[in-house]
């Protein structure tokens, strides 16, 4: 077998080379990180296998699921999970049943929890005092609530928020840029 080696510190026309390579079937097997996870198109890719797949979100998941099954061969996506918790083995069994990337964001948040926004906590539930964010009406609601406030030209500059924007740093415990 020629194996590949594709991975986020290779320099762009590295990966580029990698990729076209596989592409053109002169490797077999393309070992990689989650780089492959978006822009990858080849449709005689067959076979991925996602190794520790519990530490991974169901979006993510599907993202590199969808890198095989694009050509008419039969096509598999192997999950591997190191030791799976209850929760892990959840997710993984919703993405056995689901194929939508919309429900299975939404599933995804139902089951993580959206992280931090303004930090690097990519799962998990935020320290709000306001609402729980697995509750997707009001989160929909609150959105468009947000977004109709930021649209108005003088929710930076009024100072009828001012208190409002004040509430919104001390929560977040930082300065936020407003923009």
């Amino acid at each position: 077998l020629r194996l590949g080696l594709l991975h986020g510190a290779l320099r762009p026309r590295q990966k580029n080379e990698v990729m076209r390579a596989f592409r053109d079937g002169e490797i077999d097997v393309l070992v990689s990180t989650t780089v492959v996870e978006v822009g990858v198109d080849v449709p005689n890719a067959t076979v991925m296998v996602i190794l520790g797949a519990d530490r991974f979100g169901l979006a993510q998941l599907h993202q590199l699921r969808g890198r095989v099954g694009r050509g008419s061969d039969k096509s598999y996506c192997i999950l591997v999970a190191d030791s799976p918790s209850a929760d892990a083995r959840k997710r993984l069994n919703v993405l056995k049943e689901e194929s939508n990337g919309f429900t299975l964001a939404a599933k995804d948040l139902e089951l993580r929890g959206p992280g931090d926004f303004l930090g690097t906590q990519q799962s998990g539930l935020p320290q709000l005092r306001v609402a729980t964010l697995t509750d997707l009406a009001t989160l929909e609601v609150a959105r468009e609530e947000a977004t109709r406030l930021m649209q108005k030209h003088d929710f930076l500059s009024a100072p009828l928020y001012e208190p409002l924007r004040q509430r919104v740093e001390r929560l977040w415990n930082r300065d936020v840029e407003w923009s």
